[in-house]
């Protein structure tokens, strides 16, 4: 059975992307805030940044591959260029079928009309029962985890209060969390959960 992971960077106020996301605000309006730890202080963080690329198959909702509503524009290929950084199959959740997207670097981006389980089944065939990331957005993971499918939860906490926009946590009902690890760097406290069942 493959062990699925999530990592997901939120405000102090809970937050996993700020309001009114679009093209031009990916992350919502103040969302990009959530992600300096990563840019601005790498080698302080290196351990948390290498372990969400560490995974054999990777899992993400629509608005995280793309803006975008409704048909596919054949051109958008995702946010991160010709070589994104995951390096291994990624299943993206969508209502709107489209062919396999494959990129530079190992990276292919495949597109499950069938929900959360079809698009983890297919992640599992890919990773051959090794490490699956649910990598998000807030929406996804949380479907993710009211369905009761990851094993761990690693939460980065940024020093931001964004004040709206989509929350980690939202509608998934109540539950035990294990706290595994924590531990404060200069631009975010790293939280490692594992649930309860």
């Amino acid at each position: 059975m493959a062990y699925v992971t999530s990592d997901i960077t939120v405000s102090a106020d809970g937050f996993g992307a700020g309001p009114n996301q679009a093209l031009e605000h990916p992350l919502g309006e103040g969302g990009e805030q959530l992600h300096r730890w990563m840019f601005e202080t790498p080698d302080e963080n290196a351990a948390e940044v290498a372990a969400i690329t560490a995974a054999d198959a990777f899992i993400m909702g629509r608005n995280m591959f793309g803006s975008g509503r409704g048909d596919w524009d054949p051109a958008w290929t995702g946010w991160w260029g010709d070589d994104p950084p995951y390096h291994k199959p990624v299943f993206v959740l969508t209502h709107h079928p489209r062919e396999d997207v494959p990129m530079q670097g190992g990276t292919t981006f495949s597109f499950v009309t069938g929900g959360i389980h079809e698009a983890l089944k297919r992640a599992q065939d890919a990773s051959g029962d090794g490490r699956i990331a649910v990598a998000g957005g807030p929406g996804t993971i949380n479907q993710f985890l009211t369905a009761g499918l990851i094993d761990e939860l690693r939460v980065h906490v940024a020093p931001v209060v964004l004040g709206g926009g989509e929350r980690l946590f939202d509608r998934v009902p109540p539950g035990r969390l294990s706290q595994v690890s924590g531990r404060s760097a200069s631009l975010v406290t790293h939280i490692v959960y594992r649930a309860v069942r």
